[in-house]
């Protein structure tokens, strides 16, 4: 398959699921038992990444994140751990081309997973203002067919951690989503104060 051939896995639903639950390799129909598989396997993945004794590394680039995914979600879906090959929107406004997300994900590594290793050396702010930005520059992006959400949170916690303030509870974010779509929103237009608001929120907390 080319770069930008379709996987057919990525459109089609699991037969019998009547469109519900996307083409898995567990042959799984029922949507509340492929979002508790989903739950239970990425606990696991946090339980491998966050329980063991191994210093993070200070040289981090996208293929972490594809890793990741394909850690996660590699039993479940064909196209896990592979960058997106179809159109997606959502809230009003669409991610990323397919055909512009490696040009994206260069420079979200450039801007942002470049500087991993100064994490340390961050102070608040600056820490609120780079997790603002590149959460929501990671979002729009959305490189995965399914999952972008939890792999956004995972990097979060990801850099939290590196810059030792631990794991985020965002319950807050999940009791605001209203409020939280709206700041992704905002930074289309490169406003990043709302999120740097939820930000700080569950950084304090």
């Amino acid at each position: 398959m080319t770069k930008y051939e379709i996987d057919s896995s990525e459109t089609q639903y699991q037969p019998g699921s009547n469109d519900t639950v996307m083409a898995n390799i567990l042959d799984i129909i029922d949507v509340i038992e492929m979002n508790d598989i989903e739950a239970i396997l990425l606990t696991k993945l946090y339980e491998k990444y966050f329980t063991t004794n191994t210093p993070e590394a200070d040289n981090f680039s996208f293929e972490n994140i594809s890793t990741w995914h394909r850690q996660w979600l590699g039993n479940v879906y064909k196209w896990a751990g592979k960058i997106r090959n179809v159109d997606m929107g959502k809230g009003g406004f669409q991610f990323a081309s397919p055909l512009q997300i490696g040009r994206c994900i260069d420079l979200f590594e450039t801007e942002y997973l470049s500087q991993f290793k100064h994490l340390p050396n961050m102070n608040q702010e600056e820490l609120i203002s780079y997790l603002a930005r590149s959460h929501i520059e990671f979002i729009l992006i959305h490189p995965f067919r399914e999952g972008n959400g939890r792999m956004s949170r995972l990097l979060m916690d990801s850099i939290c951690n590196k810059a030792g303030f631990g794991l985020l509870d965002y319950s807050l974010w999940d009791k605001n989503k209203d409020f939280y779509i709206a700041s992704i929103q905002a930074g289309v237009s490169h406003d990043y104060q709302h999120m740097e608001r939820l930000v700080r929120d569950i950084l304090a907390g």
